[in-house]
């Protein structure tokens, strides 16, 4: 088990690989990337920021909460920080399984915790220029 804040690209394939045993029978890979539009809102980009020491805790008890509930020690999970563009990986989560079914809600789970639980600020950018920062549900915030 093992997660990150990191600054530079993500690479899913090496997470995969890397949550790859023998006793897997199901391996499983999400990939969260940067979308062009955001609540009818024409996206080029999204800052990605967070208090590490804050953010980097409540990853590994959300991993550590997957592996209980779960059974399986192969969990990554990723998350990148910094300015990224449209089509970039912001989060990279893999989990490997003896099955299938815990494998894919193993990750589920993380993938929501992650959205409800981790401090980790998004500033959206728009093609008219403006900025906005928005909250995990993706809806701008006035600050």
């Amino acid at each position: 088990m093992r997660t990150a804040l990191v600054d530079r690209p993500l690479d899913p394939t090496a997470l995969l690989a890397e949550v790859a045993a023998v006793s897997s029978g199901a391996s499983t890979l999400f990939v969260g990337t940067v979308r062009r539009s955001n609540q009818g809102r024409a996206v080029t980009g999204i800052d990605y920021s967070a208090y590490a020491p804050m953010a980097e805790a409540e990853m590994q008890r959300i991993a550590e909460e997957a592996v209980a509930r779960f059974g399986t020690p192969h969990v990554v999970v990723e998350h990148r920080l910094g300015t990224l563009t449209l089509g970039e990986a912001s989060i990279a989560i893999a989990v490997s399984h003896e099955r299938r079914a815990a494998a894919m809600d193993a990750q589920r789970y993380i993938i929501e915790e992650f959205k409800a639980r981790v401090p980790i600020w998004k500033r959206e950018h728009y093609v008219d220029g403006d900025r906005a920062w928005v909250d995990n549900q993706g809806g701008a915030v006035a600050v």
